[in-house]
């Protein structure tokens, strides 16, 4: 199930990725909840949001 989009920040969520449908000006996240992966990482740069969805585009 694809998350709601909030009209306000998720709080302490930081995200920089301003192409993502959920990003809101600030560098904050507005998705309800947000889904992190991949199990067994070692470092950030093998986790991933998997929450992530282009701007202008449906995950469904």
């Amino acid at each position: 199930m694809k998350p709601e989009k909030m009209g306000s920040p998720n709080q302490g969520i930081k995200c920089v990725v301003n192409t993502c449908h959920y990003y809101m000006s600030g560098d904050h996240c507005c998705a309800q909840q947000i889904e992190v992966q991949l199990k067994n990482a070692h470092d950030t740069q093998k986790t991933d949001c998997a929450t992530f969805i282009p701007e202008g585009q449906s995950k469904y």
